[in-house]
């Protein structure tokens, strides 16, 4: 015969653990929520964007003007004066490269 002394029969450990339930969901809570925090972090984090006008931006610029050089896209005389513009334009900002 099986009475209320049993684990799961009765009001036993069966459930949410016998008065350490709600405890134990808000930790899970808890935990679930820091590494959902940790991951949103973590994205934004390695997800930088260049924005226009930025030292990054300007290097990006300063790249794209080296690579069309590369190719003889453009002579050496408008180079220098694009690369020219680009690190006054750094200047202004008040920026260095």
């Amino acid at each position: 015969m099986m009475g209320w002394g049993n684990m799961m029969g009765g009001w036993g450990y069966g459930g949410f653990g016998g008065g350490y339930g709600m405890m134990g969901i808000g930790t899970h809570l808890i935990l679930g929520i820091g590494i959902i925090l940790l991951g949103i972090y973590l994205f934004r984090r390695s997800g930088s964007r260049v924005h226009p006008g930025t030292v990054s931006g300007n290097n990006r610029a300063m790249d794209i003007l080296s690579e069309r050089y590369a190719r003889g896209e453009i002579d050496s005389h408008e180079y220098r004066s694009r690369k020219q513009d680009l690190e006054s334009y750094d200047l202004l900002k008040g920026k260095h490269l």
